[in-house]
């Protein structure tokens, strides 16, 4: 303003001889100008104020971008930073399938407790709750990613027997390596989850925590702390245990009965009602919905399980349909579309508020159990099953090796260690008069088998090696004892495993894995047949021998399924390698073998197998997920394709081998097209990997393996009297 003003006087006193004339004007013109430059004056000011105005948020943009990059670096400093110490912890740290890394630490195994070790239900009596904190534990169960596949029943159960549980601020729920054995369900406060005295997450209201508890006993991988006061709901590993195994059984028995009820089935024996209580499916149909039409054709049967239908026909030339009578719950309709296709000849349609009725497809009961009436036919009996084709030796009881007679643990001397497991070591050892044969000696610890409730496993491994004659799995010879370890005296397979091999390799040829699958094959066709099932498939647990047969080994989680159709409850295996049905202990047999033969298919094509996670729960969420969300690797055809989808059926009734057909369908497979069965089964055949050996002795196949410094005290319990 000032600068105008200036330049107005200047412009006045310049003006000479016209300034008394134009005086008046000139004053009046500066007047009128004021308001203008006034008006000039703050237009500049509000630009100069907007334009700061703009600067300030470019500034703001530019910190706020800064602040999500450190953020982001944080987050991927704490990624690095917690694989960095699972890898030192040596936990299941697991490649995803599409990566190029494989994996170098063998899968580990892990089990619950044995099932018949709690056989003696416990109570668990109900827990009183309002609606409201009933509702948010539900609520709770629902979103977790695991807990989501159980019925609505096995919620229910669940949250009745769930119990308070108190801490104050600063206290923990959990602590990082400690053994787990309860869920949690946040209720009342805030939690920090710490890792490495960092803290990494937090937990609030209505959220599930330390929910692999619940599968098996196993350290905790990180802390839980209160932040203030808060309140937890708690489950029990046994309680949860124990509701999924009587609902799943209660469920079976209802099913059985049913069918028992069915003339068409009354003479099937208890396998077979066992089988097909397994193909049933659960359907609900609502109001005024027609499960049969009449004239159509029928390829269902129906049991009512629940709700009321009206049978109705509608007669030539009539457009009404005359109701002929009403079926209540357990009743059964169009059994005769197991028989042969034919044409219904009524209606049947849900009443009010609708049916539910277990149904069975003609087509899986054929391909499943066979032609009903064959089977009502045939005579039964309660003999064990057969293998397949017939083996070269006969199924026995106990071996005499006399070459071993009055040879006692002290005549041994180890030449090196060739495994190491949970439960203790594999050394080769020779006697000490004797060094041109060689054995292999797995030693286990007897108190961490006590604390971990594995005797049964232990007993199970012993009496069903021993009864084992088949030249694809390895020989037990002899048991031994002593204060601290119970001993298993082993054939020595010095080919080495089949997972070094497969790690030094990076994957296998169809040759080779076709080889390694046959092989398993013919092992499992012989377990089944002397009804066992051996649950830990996986390529440490396959042994090459001097001419390059592959043999299984360690039988820890094997286990006699008697009588004919049982099921068994333990949950054990490998993350990698186990069934849907274990992981949701639903009841397993003999079908996880055969998802597992899938997974090692996979694996020894692929090189990892393909489920995977940083920690078991994501392994086993994305085996819930199924096989078919898996992406396969270029190098396996469609044909491998094939096989693996048709091994890694989530319904077990659905699986290559566990079918009418047996094991049999596993070696039509056109994958082993062209292979040599019964060459392999003579051993005239020539392997395609041939393991070097120089002496009995030998162990450089084998990785090398530090000392054991860890003395066990003496168990002295007495368990271990029949070794």
């Amino acid at each position: 303003m000032c600068h105008a003003l200036l330049l107005f006087m200047g412009n006045a006193i310049t003006g000479g001889g016209g300034y008394a004339g134009s005086r008046k004007t000139t004053v009046e013109s500066a007047r009128s100008g004021v308001p203008d430059l006034k008006m000039t004056a703050i237009t500049a000011t509000s630009a100069m104020v907007s334009e700061l105005t703009r600067d300030v948020e470019r500034l703001k943009a530019a910190m706020d971008e800064k602040d999500r990059t450190i953020e982001q670096l944080g987050r991927a400093v704490e990624d690095i930073r917690n694989m960095l110490e699972n890898a030192v912890s040596n936990q299941f740290l697991v490649p995803s399938p599409q990566s190029s890394q494989h994996r170098l630490d063998k899968k580990k195994g892990v089990s619950g407790e044995c099932s018949t070790s709690s056989e003696t239900s416990k109570q668990f009596p109900k827990q009183s709750k309002p609606i409201k904190t009933k509702h948010l534990i539900k609520q709770a169960l629902c979103k977790n990613q695991f807990l989501k596949n159980l019925n609505t029943n096995q919620i229910s159960e669940i949250v009745d027997v769930m119990y308070p549980k108190d801490f104050e601020a600063g206290a923990y729920v959990i602590r990082k390596g400690d053994p787990g054995c309860c869920l949690y369900v946040a209720d009342e406060g805030k939690f920090d989850v710490i890792q490495s005295g960092r803290v990494v997450d937090s937990i609030g209201p209505g959220e599930v925590f330390g929910e692999m508890a619940i599968l098996y006993n196993c350290p905790r991988t990180a802390s839980v702390r209160a932040i203030e006061d808060v309140r937890v709901w708690t489950l029990e590993r046994v309680a949860y245990q124990q509701i999924m195994k009587t609902s799943a059984m209660r469920r079976f028995d209802e099913r059985v009965g049913f069918l028992k009820s069915v003339p068409l089935m009354k003479d099937l024996n208890e396998e077979f009602l066992s089988k097909i209580a397994d193909v049933l499916k659960e359907e609900f149909y609502p109001e005024g919905h027609y499960i049969i039409k009449q004239d159509t054709l029928g390829d269902k049967f129906y049991i009512l399980s629940e709700g009321r239908v009206k049978v109705t026909k509608t007669n030539k030339g009539e457009d009404e349909e005359e109701e002929f009578g009403v079926l209540e719950q357990g009743e059964f309709f169009g059994e005769v579309a197991l028989l042969k296709k034919d044409k219904r000849t009524a209606n049947v349609v849900a009443m009010h508020p609708g049916a539910e009725c277990l149904t069975l497809d003609r087509e899986p009961f054929v391909h499943f159990i066979g032609n009903l009436e064959e089977l009502k036919n045939k005579k039964y009996t309660e003999h064990p099953r057969k293998p397949s084709v017939q083996s070269t030796v006969e199924i026995k009881t106990n071996t005499f090796y006399p070459e071993l007679f009055r040879v006692e643990l002290t005549d041994f001397e180890t030449v090196a260690t060739i495994g190491v497991g949970g439960f203790g070591r594999v050394d080769l050892v020779c006697l000490k008069l004797d060094k041109s044969r060689s054995y292999a000696m797995k030693k286990l610890k007897k108190q961490q088998i006590v604390d971990m409730q594995q005797q049964e496993h232990v007993y199970n491994e012993k009496t069903i090696l021993e009864s084992c004659t088949s030249p694809f799995i390895g020989k037990l010879y002899k048991t031994y004892k002593d204060n601290r370890y119970v001993y298993m005296l082993m054939e020595a397979c010095l080919g080495g495993e089949v997972w070094t091999l497969l790690r030094d390799r990076k994957c296998f040829d169809d040759n080779a894995a076709c080889f390694v699958i046959a092989c398993v094959v013919e092992a499992l066709d012989y377990l089944h047949g002397i009804d066992v099932v051996y649950r830990d498939l996986k390529p440490e647990n396959l042994l090459l021998d001097r001419q390059g047969f592959v043999k299984l080994v360690d039988f820890g989680f094997a286990k006699r399924l008697q009588p004919r159709g049982k099921k068994t409850w333990t949950f054990c295996g490998t993350p990698e390698y186990v069934a849907p049905e274990v992981v949701l202990n639903k009841g397993h047999d003999r079908a996880v073998d055969f998802w597992a033969l899938g997974i090692l298919v996979y694996e020894l094509l692929a090189g990892i197998p393909p489920f995977s996670g940083n920690e078991p729960m994501d392994i086993y969420n994305a085996i819930l997920k199924g096989i078919g969300a898996v992406n396969f690797p270029r190098q396996m055809n469609k044909m491998t394709q094939g096989l693996v989808k048709q091994l890694c059926r989530s319904d077990p009734t659905e699986r290559i081998g566990y079918q009418k057909g047996g094991i049999q369908d596993i070696r039509r497979h056109e994958w082993f097209k062209g292979f040599d069965w019964t060459g392999l089964r003579n051993k005239n055949i020539i392997p395609p990997i041939v393991p070097h050996i120089n002496n009995p002795l030998d162990s450089s196949n084998f990785d090398i393996y530090p000392e054991d410094g860890d003395v066990p005290p003496d168990e002295l319990s007495g368990w271990d009297s029949e070794f």
